[in-house]
């Protein structure tokens, strides 16, 4: 199994930033890809940014210039760093990873339990 830890969620007033992490562990083998996303009350949940190992990031168009991915492979560690918070980003933010949980069989994906982000005056 796969476990994650997330933390950085809170309140925030607009124009503020957070830093959200999230750390995979358990049965790993090998991580392809990590990322977040994200899903307000009575909206679907939408990609905020993905990172894969050794590749380029990738952003949601709403998050673009300011939000920024970053990971740490020694640590299985994902970043999200959020710059100028609208209320519009309010939303609980899932991380989210690609993991080969061990040598034989192929990749699974697995999500995080959720972490909430409040951005308002």
């Amino acid at each position: 199994q796969v476990q994650f830890v997330e933390s950085g969620g809170d309140l925030v007033r607009p124009g503020g930033s957070l830093r959200l992490s999230c750390a995979a562990s358990g049965s790993i083998f090998s991580i392809y890809a990590m990322g977040w996303y994200r899903q307000a009350p009575g909206k679907q949940r939408e990609l905020v940014a993905t990172i894969a190992d050794g590749g380029s990031p990738n952003y949601g168009d709403s998050v673009k210039g300011r939000f920024t991915i970053s990971r740490d492979n020694a640590k299985n560690t994902v970043y999200l760093q959020m710059n100028n918070l609208k209320p519009e980003d309010t939303a609980v933010y899932y991380c989210n990873a690609l993991i080969k949980p061990s040598r034989s069989g192929g990749p699974n994906y697995y999500w995080g339990q959720g972490t909430q982000v409040t951005v308002s005056s």
